[in-house]
C-alpha cells in the first residue's frame, strides 16, 4: 500500500496510531513508514500534540466490584489465600503462563467496563483546540461540549501568571470584533458554549493577558496575545 499521496489516509492513520487504536500488523507497518517518511513523522507529532493534552480532562473511573471478583475467581486467589506469600513463591510455571493469558483477557474486560460504564451525563466533546505560545509549545487545551453547551479551558503549560493578571479567552472572527468567551480563574475555566464560539467564521482562538478580572474594554482585548490556536472538529 502506498499512502504517500493519500493525505486523508495519512491523517487518519497518524491519529489512530497516537490514540493507540491502530493495532497488530497495521501498527507495525505504520511504524515502518515512519522511519522512511519525515512528513508522516511530522503529521504524527502534530496529532500527539493535539491529543495528548486531552488526558488532562480524563476523570477517574472506578470499576465495579464484579470486575475484581472476576479477577479473583479466574486466578483462584480465594483458594490460595491461606498460603500467603508461599503461594506466589512456590507455584509452578503453568500459573505464570495462565496469568499472562488471564491478564490480557482482564485488560480487555476492564476496557469494556470503563467504556460501557461512562456516566450518563458525561461530556460529549464535539470540538477540541490546543493553543500554543509564541514558541509553538502547547499551553492551553479547550474542549467544546455541544450536548451540555459547555466550554472548558485548562492551562497545561506556559509561565506562572502574576497575581494581578488574568487570562481572557476570545474567539476572533474573520471580520468584526473579538468575542469574549470567558476569563480563566486559577488557570482553568468552564463557560457557557455559544454558537458564535465555534461558528465557521471564527478565524482563530486567542488568549490575552489582561488586568485581574479580564479586559476592561467591552469592545475587545487590551493586553497582548499570549496563546492562540484553532478548533478541530471531532
Amino acid at each position: 500500500m502506498n499512502i504517500r499521496h493519500n493525505i486523508v489516509l495519512r491523517q487518519k492513520l497518524a491519529a489512530e496510531y497516537v490514540l493507540g487504536t491502530l493495532r497488530g500488523g497495521a501498527r507495525r507497518r505504520f511504524e515502518g513508514w515512519l522511519h522512511q517518511d519525515a512528513d508522516l513523522r511530522n503529521i504524527t507529532a502534530e496529532w500527539q500534540q493535539r491529543l495528548a493534552p486531552m488526558a488532562e480532562f480524563a476523570g477517574d473511573v472506578k470499576p465495579p466490584k464484579s470486575v475484581w471478583t472476576g479477577i479473583e475467581r479466574r486466578l483462584d486467589l480465594k483458594a490460595k489465600e491461606a498460603g500467603g506469600w508461599r503461594f506466589w513463591l512456590n507455584d509452578n510455571l503453568a500459573f505464570w503462563r495462565n496469568l499472562g493469558m488471564v491478564s490480557t483477557a482482564m485488560a480487555a474486560l476492564l476496557l469494556v467496563v470503563v467504556m460501557t460504564n461512562r456516566p450518563v451525563d458525561a461530556p460529549v466533546i464535539s470540538y477540541v483546540a490546543t493553543l500554543s505560545d509564541d514558541k509553538a509549545r502547547t499551553a492551553m487545551v479547550l474542549t467544546a461540549d455541544r450536548k451540555h453547551h459547555a466550554l472548558e479551558a485548562r492551562v497545561v503549560g506556559g509561565d506562572q501568571l502574576a497575581a494581578d493578571k488574568s487570562l481572557h479567552l476570545w474567539a476572533v472572527p474573520k471580520s468584526g470584533k473579538p468575542r469574549s468567551l470567558g476569563v480563566l480563574a486559577d488557570n482553568r475555566g468552564r463557560f457557557a458554549l455559544t454558537e458564535n464560539a465555534i461558528s465557521d467564521d471564527v478565524a482563530v482562538l486567542a488568549v490575552t493577558l489582561e488586568p485581574k478580572g479580564g479586559s476592561p474594554d467591552p469592545n475587545g482585548p487590551t493586553g497582548p496575545i499570549v496563546y492562540k490556536g484553532n478548533w478541530v472538529r471531532l
